[in-house]
């Protein structure tokens, strides 16, 4: 991340600081397809993490799908507006499931098979199976496909994520040794990228399927005080501790 621009935009969405990060990015976004995509890219994940937003996160995707020019452009667009639409549905903000569906679809469709952005569109197509369709096979081999391509293009913020969903598999399974293999092994990457929102849900996943008691308060203790300390982000791991749940 040697583009000082891309360092600071970094360290704010890191740290959940999501409209700033964009508006670092608007002057550059307003005419360049990759910094436009970049910049719905903080505003999706706003959304996700605050159920909020909405409205600034459309606008940033459809300037960015202007923008798109080439298949890859195109590609890219199609999975980031494909997961939008998932995270309205999933946050039951608005049933948007077909138009997410439909969206990666597209995106399979522009991307070439080595394409850098596969994994990340095999982790979505992921994510719709097993919390949209309620595939739990789906779901797994996409996850395992986007496993094996974050590693290969050295994607080690989204290995984070499939290290979590992979582990929160063999959860369900009753696997719970190779769960919290998983977990900690996702805690650990956001931990040292300095991904600050993502280390509460991490914490709290390891909890869930840690055998010491101690250990585990320990652990949801640590997460309900990152919570606070970001002003109750995520909204969705606020309300598990209180309880409630979903998953990023």
């Amino acid at each position: 991340m040697d583009d000082p621009l891309d360092t600071a935009v970094w360290r704010l969405r890191s740290r959940g600081c999501w409209k700033d990060a964009a508006e670092l990015l608007a002057p550059r976004a307003a005419g360049d397809a990759s910094a436009a995509l970049r910049r719905s890219v903080v505003l999706t994940e706003r959304c996700m993490y605050t159920s909020t937003g909405w409205d600034a996160a459309e606008d940033a995707l459809r300037l960015a799908e202007a923008l798109a020019l080439t298949d890859t452009e195109r590609g890219a667009t199609a999975c980031e507006r494909g997961y939008l639409a998932y995270a309205s549905t999933l946050l039951g903000v608005r049933d948007r499931a077909d138009e997410a569906r439909t969206a990666l679809g597209r995106a399979a469709a522009l991307l070439s098979p080595g394409s850098r952005i596969r994994p990340l569109l095999d982790f979505r197509r992921g994510l719709i199976s097993q919390h949209l369709a309620h595939n739990p096979t789906g779901a797994l081999a996409a996850f395992q496909r986007a496993h094996a391509g974050a590693a290969a293009h050295g994607d080690t913020l989204l290995r984070s994520f499939t290290w979590r969903h992979l582990a929160a598999m063999a959860e369900a399974d009753g696997d719970l040794p190779e769960a919290r293999h998983g977990f900690a092994e996702s805690l650990r990457i956001r931990e040292e990228l300095g991904y600050l929102v993502g280390i509460a849900p991490a914490l709290a996943a390891l909890a869930d399927v840690e055998p010491d008691p101690d250990e585990a308060t320990r652990l949801r203790t640590e997460a309900g005080r990152l919570v606070r300390l970001l002003g109750g982000v995520p909204v969705w791991l606020a309300d598990q501790l209180s309880p409630g749940t979903t998953a990023d």
